[in-house]
């Protein structure tokens, strides 16, 4: 049966998936052998992976190509996400995406630096016209880099349909080499309402995996009634790289009758909050493992194809079923866990703890809160089940539940600050306490007279903070009056010790100067090829301001020739 199942499965997957996009239309965006760091919508923090991660081995400056003919789109460069990106459109309609880039090729960088300069600023998005760049396939378009969010050198690379959708650039003929299969690492089974149970329990149970020689697994058998449902913890490894990468497809059975899929072929941006819906979010944030659920509950995910009964195995009494999962990665390498489930109705011997507060919350009904100089506004269909909070204010510190429940969209929280000075007032904030030691971790705040309003996705503890601080700004590779005639670049270390940097002003001789900020390194670096200096004796001045308006100044003078 095993063999069948999967004769049919692969079928339908290589023609249902690889042949709706064209297979020879992209070429490769590098000129290296393409090793995976990150594959297609994986799970991440709040997000599914947009693209792929390709290995730029360890190294930055790679040359980065046209995948195929088109003009450049779209430019975006940024501190923090993509840093800096590239959107170039072709004539089929799909769009590609170059992130991360250390800096793009001549003609793009001189188009890019002549609006930093006109519009004074270092983050900028522009929408060039079909005609201002246009590029031929295989034709340089950047180098490989490591700006904006990556964690190391790579090129996040992202193929979109004409609707922004981005698709699995495997399906356009992209060859990995991967003949390694899934790896189970976890699996867990979950009474899904009070009168279910699983081993004579209400609360969820991690089951017994065992690693089979052919590669699949059994779990321990178990005895439920009731609706229940499953999830599992699995990673995918290609043949040339150890990352642990996510798998392309899941489906689950129920007696040889399939009852549930996900497939990680294509998404859209507007739904990929629900990833922690998809996941057991309390599991994921007290455990930082993602245990990704085989039950469909108020998920409006496109990712779920085939789904019966939202996923949910109905148990009943005196019966007998075998619930089979096969996780699969693109080139369909396949694992197979069996669950052997026996229905019995016994009595509860471990009910499910129930925590009861003042605070119900209703998911389709706004909640205003309010304790001393605190106000929390929750907007209808903020969360996704109705739950009991735990909501308290002492010593403005406010102990919003914990961490624990997904969010669809942003809530607020507003204190009072009337009793402060006006000084104080504008060196106030609103910080999430991070950790055992409660680190204050900055929350955009807005102040507009008495009130202060934090944005956010999060619940947890948050504080009233003051911030005095003003940044520090030192300098890296020269010193006061020093010759810099041989060197290409100025660098600049600004740090801040308390709501954090939010921007920064750069001039030589009162010409403002582009400087790019590399935030995980600190790092302010101009580049003298701007060719902005015509003076020999140079005053460069150097302003910082963090979140709250502290600021700091650094001048000094150097002499170039």
């Amino acid at each position: 049966m095993r063999i069948i199942l999967s004769l049919i499965l692969v079928f339908s997957l290589f023609s249902n998936a690889q042949n709706n996009y064209p297979q020879d239309y992209f070429s490769s965006p590098l000129e290296i052998p393409l090793v995976l760091a990150g594959t297609f919508a994986e799970l991440r923090s709040n997000h599914f992976h947009s693209g792929v991660d390709i290995k730029t081995q360890q190294r930055v400056g790679l040359k980065v190509k046209a995948v195929a003919s088109g003009f450049v789109s779209r430019i975006k460069v940024s501190h923090y996400g993509y840093g800096k990106a590239l959107y170039i459109t072709h004539p089929n309609g799909y769009t590609s995406v170059y992130a991360h880039l250390q800096k793009f090729s001549p003609d793009i960088e001189a188009f890019i630096k002549k609006q930093q300069y006109e519009q004074e600023s270092y983050e900028i998005e522009l929408f060039p016209k079909a005609e201002d760049l246009p590029l031929l396939k295989d034709s340089l378009v950047a180098y490989s880099g490591n700006t904006g969010s990556s964690g190391g050198p790579h090129l996040h690379f992202e193929i979109r349909d004409k609707e922004e959708r981005p698709i699995n650039p495997m399906l356009f003929g992209m060859d990995i080499k991967d003949t390694t299969y899934p790896t189970v690492k976890s699996i867990y089974a979950y009474p899904l309402d009070d009168h279910s149970f699983i081993n004579k329990s209400n609360t969820k149970q991690k089951l017994r995996l065992t690693a089979l020689k052919n590669g699949d697994y059994t779990t321990e058998n178990i005895e439920a009634f009731g609706n229940i449902g499953f999830a599992v913890n699995t990673i995918d490894r290609q043949d040339l790289a150890a990352n642990s990468n996510g798998v392309y497809n899941i489906q689950t059975f129920i007696n040889g009758n399939r009852n549930f899929e996900i497939d990680f072929g294509r998404f859209s941006f507007d739904e990929t909050k629900h990833i922690n819906q998809l996941i057991d979010y309390e599991h994921f944030t007290t455990e930082k493992q993602r245990i990704q659920k085989l039950f469909k509950k108020n998920n409006p995910l496109s990712l779920y194809k085939s789904v019966l009964n939202d996923g949910v195995i109905k148990v009943e009494d005196s019966t007998y079923s075998i619930y089979k999962i096969r996780v699969a990665d693109f080139k369909n390498n396949e694992s197979w866990i069996t669950v052997h489930i026996k229905g019995s109705k016994q009595s509860i011997t471990k009910p499910k703890e129930k925590r009861i507060t003042p605070y119900y919350i209703k998911a389709n009904q706004a909640t205003n809160l309010k304790a001393g100089n605190v106000t929390v506004d929750f907007y209808k269909d903020t969360f996704y089940e109705d739950f009991y909070l735990d909501f308290e204010v002492k010593n403005d510190t406010l102990k919003l539940h914990k961490d624990i429940k997904p969010t669809k969209k942003n809530f607020n929280i507003t204190y009072d600050v009337s009793r402060f000075t006006n000084e104080d007032k504008n060196k106030l904030y609103i910080a999430k306490l991070i950790g055992y030691k409660n680190y204050p971790a900055y929350t955009s705040t807005k102040r507009k007279g008495d009130l202060l309003t934090a944005s956010t996705k999060k619940l947890g503890t948050f504080a009233l903070t003051m911030d005095t601080i003003s940044p520090k700004i030192s300098a890296v590779n020269f010193k006061d009056k020093q010759w810099l005639s041989k060197y290409r670049y100025l660098k600049i270390k600004i740090t801040d010790e308390g709501s954090g940097i939010s921007n920064f002003r750069a001039s030589i001789n009162g010409k403002w100067i582009l400087m790019e900020y590399e935030y995980k390194k600190n790092m302010l670096t101009y580049d003298f090829n701007d060719s902005i200096i015509t003076d020999t004796k140079n005053n460069l001045k150097v302003i910082v301001t963090d979140n709250v308006g502290n600021n700091s100044t650094f001048e000094t003078f150097f002499y170039r020739k």
